[in-house]
């Protein structure tokens, strides 16, 4: 078990997070760890399915086998693109990689923080969407944030899409 890592990958199904996504895959990833996929919805009144029960705390931790199903998926609001599953299948077949997704509910920086700490994490990578700087002034910038406050090291892929 002590060869055995958590590396967390930040993602959003976006061409920016499928980058990490593989980027950490090709690198970061080996034969026996863990790969744990952090997805961050956006706050809101959820009424029904896994979302009003698991707000606080985050879902449990999701097999790959679980969210490859989209009607699985649907109750935590949350689907999957083929291509990020494309990717994770690929991984967990010819590399041993264990693949599970956790999802949170609330501000992306602060969740993808306390991920670290709450799943935890060895390790985060994390896409960065290439905001301009006033973007990033105002909007704030969810990789800089993460790479500041989390208490372990932290990957930034740069998109250049």
């Amino acid at each position: 078990m002590a060869d055995c890592r958590r590396v967390g990958v930040a993602v959003d199904f976006s061409p920016c997070s499928r980058k990490a996504l593989k980027w950490a895959v090709d690198n970061v990833a080996r034969s026996g760890d863990h790969l744990i996929l952090v997805s961050v919805r956006p706050e809101g009144n959820y009424e029904e399915g896994e979302m009003q029960l698991w707000e606080a705390t985050g879902s449990p931790l999701i097999p790959l086998s679980e969210f490859s199903e989209p009607h699985l998926m649907k109750k935590y609001g949350v689907s999957p693109d083929p291509e990020t599953l494309d990717i994770v299948s690929t991984a967990a077949r010819q590399h041993g990689i264990v693949v599970v997704l956790k999802i949170y509910w609330g501000d992306a920086r602060e969740k993808l923080v306390e991920a670290v700490d709450s799943i935890p994490l060895d390790c985060i990578v994390i896409g960065n969407r290439g905001l301009g700087k006033i973007k990033r002034v105002i909007m704030g910038s969810v990789s800089n944030f993460v790479v500041n406050n989390a208490p372990c090291p932290v990957t930034v892929v740069k998109s250049h899409d």
